[in-house]
């Protein structure tokens, strides 16, 4: 393996984690107050919004994400009348998908985070005067946090990781770069190179959220 080798994939393999990064910013920015307003209607009074919320995320949680990816990418457009009107670009339809599906998780782990509290939280709130939306706000949300953040943590390594899925629908990422130049080359330098890129990116993302928990442990 050498330095001039390693200078001459280094660039394109850095071209395609920005699409990496990129759609994992977009995923993450996008999915998860997504995931918590989705959560919010399935804790709704009205019967009709919880029932939809809680389909959504068996369907989405139920299915492949891959699935999901192909069904964006290729089979929006095949869909009879409106599939004239739903052809995007790939990388597009490939973030939509990351949305919705990393939003059901996030649902998920937000609605355990709600469970976690004790109802004489809510109690205490409206004995000190305080709205439903002061309590949510200033009581509910900070404590739900404090308990969601190591299942958000290890939930967006795992975006992290499942961006390689791009490689699946055409999409030029970290992934697809390196594979390239294996096939190219006939050496495996480039599968560790993008290892290495990985191990970064979830190095910076545990770092990251390790502050957030201790932050939130002394407030």
């Amino acid at each position: 393996m050498s330095v001039d080798y390693l200078l001459q994939i280094i660039g394109p393999i850095l071209e395609g984690a920005k699409n990496t990064i990129l759609l994992f910013l977009i995923a993450i920015v996008l999915s998860i107050p997504l995931g918590f307003g989705i959560t919010l209607l399935a804790n709704s009074s009205i019967k009709l919004l919880s029932w939809l919320a809680h389909t959504f995320i068996y369907i989405t949680r139920g299915t492949p994400l891959l699935l999901q990816l192909l069904f964006f990418c290729f089979g929006l457009p095949m869909l009879p009348i409106i599939g004239d009107y739903l052809v995007f670009d790939r990388f597009v339809a490939a973030g939509l998908a990351f949305i919705l599906n990393y939003a059901a998780y996030f649902a998920e782990i937000f609605r355990g985070g709600l469970l976690s509290i004790d109802k004489g939280q809510h109690e205490a709130a409206q004995v000190l005067g305080l709205s439903k939306w002061q309590t949510m706000t200033k009581v509910i949300v900070p404590q739900m946090i404090r308990v969601a953040l190591p299942s958000l943590a290890n939930e967006s390594i795992t975006l992290v990781k499942d961006t390689a899925l791009l490689y699946a629908v055409a999409v030029p990422e970290l992934l697809h770069f390196a594979q390239t130049a294996v096939n190219r080359d006939f050496t495996i330098t480039p599968f560790v190179l993008a290892g290495i890129i990985y191990l970064l990116m979830t190095l910076v993302l545990t770092l990251l959220f390790k502050g957030l928990e201790r932050r939130f442990k002394f407030e």
